[in-house]
C-alpha cells in the first residue's frame, strides 16, 4: 500500500540581533511511498569542503530559498502536484535558490549522467519559472544505490545546469547565510556492509567521517555569516517512523553543538519528513 503526504511549512525569521537581513526559508517535504552561478573552490589552506558563491541579488540583502527532500518519482506519487506548488511559492517569494535533502531520484539512483531518470525526475518536472534557479544538493542512500558519482559528475550540469552538486559536501556561501551540505549517508553504520551502496570515494569509513567532521566544525567556526544552515539527509532524532540515528547523535551532533552560541544555527533534514528544531549549546537552537 503506498501513501503520500505533503507538509509546506513557512518560516520567516530574522536573523540575530547583530545582523541588519532577513532570511526566508519555506520547506516543501514531501513523503512518498509506503516508508516513507559560479564555483568557487576553497583553497587547502581554508578546508577540503569546496564552496559555491552565490551572491544576494535582493537590494536589502535578503533570502528567499526552498528546500524539498526525497522527490525524484518520474512525476508519480503526486511529485508533479507538489512541483507546482512549488513553482508558486517559488514566484511569490520570489526565491533565490532550492535546497535538496537528498533522495534526489528513487528508487536507486541513477545509473549515469544520460540516465533518462534525470530527466524524467527532475528537469521535466520543475518547469516552472520560478524553479529556474539554482538547485543545491545532498545525496541521500537512495542515491547512494545507484552511481552515486554521477550526480556529482560535471556532466550532469550539462544536462540541466541547475543541478549542483559540487561534491558529496560542500558550503554554499549567500551572504547573511553559509549552508553546510552534509554528507549523512556513510554515518548510518547499518549501510555500511551493504552491497548495494556505491561506496566509491568514501572507504575507509573511519576516516572519510572523521575529515568531514573537522572540515565542518573549521567551517562553522571560521564562518563570517549570521546564518548557519547545516543540511543533511537523515534526521539526528526524529518523532517519525525512521527514528533516531544514534551514529549522527554521538558523533555529529556534537560538533554542531561545540562553536559559538552567538549566531543562529538550523539543522535541515530529507529522511525524517519534518522541520525540527534540535537544542544546541546554551539551548540555542540548530
Amino acid at each position: 500500500m503506498q501513501c503520500f503526504s505533503l507538509c509546506c511549512i513557512p518560516l520567516v525569521a530574522m536573523a540575530p540581533a547583530h545582523a541588519d537581513h532577513q532570511l526566508r526559508l519555506s520547506f516543501l517535504v514531501v513523503v512518498a511511498g509506503a516508508a516513507a552561478s559560479a564555483l568557487l573552490l576553497a583553497s587547502p589552506a581554508d578546508a577540503a569542503l569546496p564552496r559555491v558563491e552565490h551572491a544576494p541579488t535582493k537590494a536589502d540583502g535578503s533570502l528567499a530559498i526552498l528546500a524539498v527532500g526525497d522527490w525524484g518519482r518520474r512525476g508519480q506519487f503526486n511529485q508533479t502536484l507538489v512541483a507546482q506548488q512549488m513553482g508558486v511559492a517559488g514566484e511569490k517569494l520570489d526565491i533565490d535558490f532550492v535546497i535538496s535533502t537528498g533522495d534526489n531520484i528513487y528508487d536507486d539512483g541513477i545509473a549515469n549522467t544520460s540516465d533518462p531518470l534525470f530527466k524524467e525526475s527532475f528537469s521535466n518536472i520543475y518547469t516552472a519559472k520560478s524553479l529556474q534557479k539554482p538547485w543545491y544538493l545532498v545525496l541521500g542512500n537512495h542515491d547512494y544505490t545507484g552511481n552515486a558519482l554521477a550526480q556529482l559528475d560535471p556532466a550532469i550540469r550539462k544536462v540541466d545546469s541547475r543541478y549542483t552538486v559540487i561534491a558529496k559536501s560542500f558550503i554554499v556561501n549567500s551572504g547573511i547565510a553559509d549552508f553546510f551540505l552534509i554528507d549523512t549517508t556513510p554515518f548510518i553504520l547499518h549501510y555500511w556492509n551493504n552491497s548495494k551502496f556505491d561506496w566509491r570515494g568514501v572507504a575507509p569509513r573511519d576516516t572519510y567521517i572523521a575529515n568531514l567532521l573537522n572540515d565542518l566544525k573549521y567551517g562553522l567556526t571560521t564562518s563570517k555569516a549570521a546564518w548557519k544552515i547545516v543540511v543533511g539527509h537523515h534526521p539526528i532524532s526524529s518523532a517519525c517512523g525512521h527514528g533516531n540515528n544514534t551514529e549522527l547523535k554521538e558523533i555529529l551532533l556534537p560538533v554542531l553543538q561545540s562553536s559559538s552560541a552567538s549566531d543562529e544555527r538550523r539543522w535541515v533534514e530529507g529522511m525524517g519528513w519534518q522541520v525540527q528544531d534540535h537544542p544546541g549549546q546554551s539551548g540555542v537552537p540548530l
